[in-house]
């Protein structure tokens, strides 16, 4: 039976390498529509909380797990070698940047040369993972060739960037429009064919190339508005305008605008990270790309000024400043109601607080501990306050750094300090705004 068949048949072995935010929601609606799915994970805890039915990603409910589970549709394991199973394998494995914000692809080279020591004939090997245009044809096919099988022949490449926006509730793995491109038009039938049964539309374009720059401009796209918008908040806050009341004025005009909001920084695993995928691959051609660096400087220095800002605050009430002063910073999740720490501005925020000599305690209850993290080791294991720790005369001021529908805002009022709000939090609940400050 050929592959097509296998794939149309429904009759292929999945395997999904990485069961992070996008493996995993990516596994399990692939089970649910019919696949028999493996994941693979190098973390055995991950492993063993899929085996036993317990989900740790919010876009994956238990309900779901349990039923793929319970069909036998769902397997995890820490082996590797049985990627010889499987007829289609996905890669969702992170491509973070390096300390000097150069793309890091360690994760992607040592995942393919996983894979070509296992990989059969007859195999579909998918790239998920955002990176650079080029990367699939350049890095991917050279190493697993390196398995003595020839791409587009023995086996074959696809690139199809994933699209999972964690807190999301109107969309999900199945119902966001899946783009696709194969590398040569065999590989391209085949990720289409493999994906139609996956989601419900499926867009392919001519080129994994093509494909790989669809991502990368979409996070671009978002990444220099939020820039946009952080600049003007500088400016309209020095003029004495409240820039959220001038974005929701705006935002009225029913064509040729589209809001987007100020806030403390970028966060999440996309928007602070793929647009330098670009402008690293933009060297190779001598081609600048100051726009999007100079969007970059903008939203990297927010952070800066929001603590520069609370340091006025506090001295104004207190008279001294950050140094000694309790603060109470309320969420670390890089947004609204996830548990996602992953490059988060608030992270920043706490390292800043430390380094200015505060006292910090933070307020998260999607984030009861801070997990390790790359960057900010120094914090893993940190618990968040509870909410009966919330208690008047305790905080010097308290900084919103992520707008939570679970936070008792009223109560972060009643402590009777400051509120330095950099999501206007406060203000779109229509609660009082006395001590309240808008940063």
């Amino acid at each position: 039976m050929s592959l097509m068949q296998e794939i149309v048949g429904q009759t292929a072995r999945v395997g999904v390498i990485g069961l992070g935010y996008v493996g995993l929601p990516l596994a399990v609606t692939a089970a649910r529509q019919g696949f028999a799915v493996t994941g693979f994970d190098v973390d055995p805890a991950k492993v063993a909380q899929i085996m036993a039915r317990q989900s740790y990603i919010g876009a994956v409910s238990a309900e779901a797990l349990v039923e793929v589970r319970d069909n036998g549709r769902l397997d995890a394991t820490v082996d590797f070698s049985r990627l010889a199973e499987c007829q289609v394998i996905i890669i969702c494995v992170p491509t973070p940047l390096n300390r000097q914000r150069e793309p890091d692809l360690s994760f992607v080279e040592v995942t393919a040369r996983t894979i070509a020591a296992h990989v059969r004939p007859g195999t579909l090997v998918i790239l998920e993972s955002t990176t650079y245009p080029g990367t699939t044809e350049e890095v991917l096919v050279p190493i697993l060739e390196e398995s003595g099988l020839i791409a587009g022949q023995d086996i074959f490449l696809g690139f199809s960037p994933e699209r999972e926006d964690p807190g999301n509730t109107a969309f999900n793995t199945h119902s966001i429009p899946k783009v696709v491109a194969g590398s040569g038009p065999i590989a391209g039938d085949l990720i289409e064919a493999f994906y139609a049964r996956v989601v419900d539309k499926v867009v392919r374009v001519s080129t994994t190339q093509t494909a790989e720059a669809v991502k990368i401009t979409e996070n671009i796209f978002r990444a220099v508005n939020i820039a946009l918008v952080n600049e003007l908040k500088l400016v309209f806050d020095a003029m004495g305008i409240d820039v959220w009341e001038v974005i929701d004025g705006a935002a009225t005009k029913p064509f040729g605008y589209m809001p987007f909001y100020p806030g403390p920084g970028l966060g999440g695993h996309c928007i602070p990270i793929d647009p330098f995928y670009l402008t690293w691959k933009a060297r190779e051609y001598e081609v600048p790309t100051r726009f999007i660096e100079l969007a970059g400087e903008i939203n990297t220095r927010m952070p800066h000024h929001v603590i520069d800002r609370l340091r006025t605050i506090v001295d104004q009430q207190s008279g001294r400043g950050l140094m000694g002063a309790a603060i109470l910073l309320v969420g670390v999740a890089y947004k609204k109601n996830v548990s996602d720490v992953r490059e988060s501005p608030a992270m920043k925020l706490m390292q800043l607080l430390d380094q200015a000599g505060a006292e910090v305690s933070y307020l998260d209850p999607h984030v009861p501990e801070i997990p390790p993290m790359r960057e900010y080791g120094q914090y893993a294991a940190r618990r968040s306050i509870a909410p009966s720790d919330l208690v008047p005369g305790r905080f010097a001021a308290v900084l919103i750094a992520t707008d939570h529908d679970s936070i008792d805002y009223q109560a972060l009022q009643a402590l009777g300090c400051p509120v330095a709000d950099t999501r206007n939090a406060i203000a779109r609940r229509g609660l009082p705004m006395q001590g309240v400050v808008k940063i």
